[in-house]
């Protein structure tokens, strides 16, 4: 190993010396507890860390040797809000663990997160939680994996009771490889054994070790491998160590390792699988990048000598100690005290800039590099290609942003980021609050991605977010951070006001008061437009009842008073406007007189209560769910008062689609999870207005 390491520092000068590892799982899985049990197997003195909501919530980065490699382990959150660190973590990681707990088994949102790791093609061992608790066999539960992930997942080790081979309550207390044929036993330790000769081992692992050679063979493609299996010729532990490893770093065959978090069962396997079987940097393909002109530049090498490329992973803020970055290198070295170029530009990849998340550019300095060790963070003068380091302090980098050599500026594209679908309105709770509002939301953009910032109805603040567990720990990061109070309000609906018939009336502005007085009169019709047309005006005058200087005033006027609302206060929309008759005065006439006659007429106009109506807004929802779950959503959907538009489907899954007004939608994204087990997605775009029914009335 060229790399050096000590109690003090991990020093990486290769970058095949090195394997970055998520960890993946839903909340409850134990991904925690393997994670922390991973690190308390080869960090000295490794206590863990506490499991508070700040540290569930985000992704954690602690590293560890094993054998002659440093592994940087990713704990990414089990809870679908925070989609979002999990595919930071897939990007920072090239290989990932993804836990199932056997007692569970495999839900709707853990296919999810399946498929994540599948979309990014990250090669995965399955390790198998909870096997004291599980309660069926293991050749039970191995088969629901299959059946929930596909035949890929095949198990490299088996679990060993301390009563026999059997289920219950018995306490799994070791493990026997597949293709090893070695016993270890985490109750009374020691080194592994062979297991030649001991008839209970030995049918723990036949029924595994014929699918296992068979994938073997397929996936690492090894023709010599086929012909000495159906010879009965074993090749030896070193050979389909060879083959397991190429068979993983394909990502169609997923060891599945049984581990048991209170007793470290199964924390030796996975570690060993990590170092042997899992790609290294230079193996796992780069993202690509493309220049400041928008033209692509391609993946960059996993070269330590290359032009630095490297991206902020994610981003933490301390109202003291300021930024802390956790930085993925993919080219070059990052060097303390060098100067770099930082991009951010979703637009390259969006198609649009986002304003939560503006485009900028900038020169920065890096400081400090610090690696995790354990819960240490420890100094280092420079971090190579392959590397996950934290970087203090940086001023102008926020999450998703790449940090490249200022000679050679290349930009990174951002992860897909969840749609942040749950909307939570707030305001500040005092004049002093009102003050710091501004600068700590800009300061949460920064680090969180999947944040949005908008202004909804009536000017309200709104904060769209990823989910209830999103929203909740927003506000505390505004409270306990920066020392903000706000008040949560209700979501305001962006409402309209419309003409449904015609109708005519006519508008008095006169008023003598001494001196020049105001005189105009203007006689309108109004009558209903299609959805979306907008505002339309129409000069029917004849005879010059309203001189023609006067007529751009009653257009003006009445387009003011739409604006304003005739009704409920609402903006009014959609409507055609015709002055077909007015008076004027040769002294008392003005432009000011004019607007004000025509606000007057259309408020006349709309008297009559029939002839108006209050317009809500209606979203264009898709919603994606697995097929077992349709009938459940169509029927939701309908009570939101959807109007059903079509479905597609594949087999597996299937999308529906369905108009649906914005005031059913504020909490649709928690009603989901509930109804789709936490496998629903859905999408919204703005589609028009339409009649909100009477009795809905605000």
């Amino acid at each position: 190993m060229s790399s050096r390491v000590n109690n003090t520092e991990i020093q990486v000068n290769d970058p095949d010396d090195v394997r970055n590892v998520v960890l993946v799982g839903t909340a409850g899985s134990g991904k925690t507890s393997l994670f922390e049990n991973l690190l308390r197997a080869r960090v000295a003195g490794y206590r863990g860390e506490k499991s508070d909501a700040e540290r569930l919530s985000q992704l954690y980065l602690a590293s560890l040797v094993t054998g002659d490699v440093v592994v940087n382990l990713l704990d990414a959150p089990g809870n679908p809000d925070f989609v979002g660190e999990l595919r930071a973590g897939i990007r920072a990681a090239d290989a990932a663990i993804f836990v199932v707990s056997a007692a569970d088994g495999v839900d709707g949102a853990a296919r999810v997160l399946w498929e994540e790791c599948a979309a990014a093609h990250l090669p995965r061992i399955i390790a198998l939680s909870k096997m004291d608790a599980a309660r069926g066999s293991f050749d039970d539960v191995v088969e629901e994996l299959k059946d929930a992930l596909g035949a890929g997942a095949l198990p490299t080790h088996v679990p060993v009771r301390s009563g026999g081979a059997g289920p219950g309550a018995q306490a799994v207390t070791g493990t026997v490889g597949v293709l090893s044929h070695r016993f270890r036993d985490y109750a009374g330790g020691g080194d592994p054994v062979l297991v030649e000769g001991d008839e209970r081992h030995a049918e723990l692992v036949e029924t595994h070790r014929g699918p296992l050679m068979e994938g073997l063979i397929q996936e690492a493609e090894d023709d010599e491998l086929m012909d000495r299996y159906l010879e009965g010729d074993d090749p030896g532990r070193e050979y389909l160590l060879g083959d397991l490893m190429r068979a993983t770093a394909g990502a169609n065959l997923f060891p599945v390792v049984p581990v048991v978090a209170s007793s470290g069962v199964g924390t030796e396997e996975l570690l060993s699988l990590i170092e042997l079987g899992f790609p290294t940097p230079s193996l796992h393909p780069n993202p690509t990048t493309v220049q400041l002109t928008g033209e692509e530049a391609g993946p960059p090498p996993t070269d330590p000598e290359a032009p630095l490329v490297a991206q902020v992973i994610r981003t933490t803020t301390d109202p003291f100690a300021g930024r802390l970055s956790m930085v993925r290198i993919f080219a070059g070295t990052l060097r303390a005290d060098a100067s770099v170029h930082v991009s951010g530009h979703r637009s390259f990849f969006a198609g649009a800039e986002d304003a939560t998340h503006p485009d900028h550019d900038s020169a920065e300095r890096i400081g400090q590099i610090q690696h995790a060790v354990g819960s240490r963070l420890v100094a280092k003068d420079h971090a190579i290609a392959g590397e996950i380091v934290m970087v203090p302090k940086l001023a102008h980098a926020g999450t998703g942003d790449t940090l490249s050599d200022p000679d050679h500026v290349v930009v990174v594209p951002n992860w897909r980021t969840p749609e942040a679908l749950l909307p939570l309105a707030i305001r500040a709770a005092s004049r002093n609050d009102e003050g710091k509002l501004a600068t700590a939301l800009q300061r949460l953009a920064v680090e969180d991605t999947d944040v949005r910032l908008a202004r909804g109805a009536s000017d309200q603040l709104v904060l769209w977010t990823t989910g209830p567990a999103h929203a909740d720990l927003l506000l505390a990061r505004l409270k306990d951070r920066y020392g903000v109070n706000v008040v949560q309000e209700d979501v305001k609906i962006a409402l309209r006001e419309t003409f449904v018939a015609k109708a005519s009336a006519q508008g008095r502005h006169v008023k003598q008061s001494g001196g020049h007085g105001q005189y105009a009169v203007v006689t309108i019709a109004v009558e209903p437009l299609e959805r979306g047309a907008g505002f339309e005006f129409v000069d029917k005058v004849v005879g010059g009842a309203v001189p023609r200087q006067f007529i751009p005033s009653v257009e003006k006027g009445a387009r003011a008073q739409l604006e304003r609302g005739v009704v409920a206060g609402y903006p009014m929309v959609d409507v055609r406007v015709t002055l077909v008759d007015g008076k004027s005065h040769a002294v008392d006439s003005s432009d000011m007189a004019f607007q004000m006659a025509a606000g007057a007429a259309l408020k006349e106009a709309a008297s009559d209560p029939t002839v108006t109506a209050v317009l809500e807004p209606v979203d264009l929802v898709e919603v994606t769910v697995g097929e077992e779950y349709m009938g459940a959503i169509m029927t939701d959907l309908s009570a939101r008062r959807g109007q059903l538009q079509g479905q597609d489907a594949d087999g597996r899954t299937v999308v529906v689609r369905a108009l649906v007004p914005q005031l059913e939608l504020a909490r649709y994204a928690i009603d989901l999870r509930g109804l789709a087990h936490g496998s629903g997605t859905f999408h919204r775009t703005f589609h028009g207005y339409e009649l909100m029914p009477p009795h809905l009335l605000p």
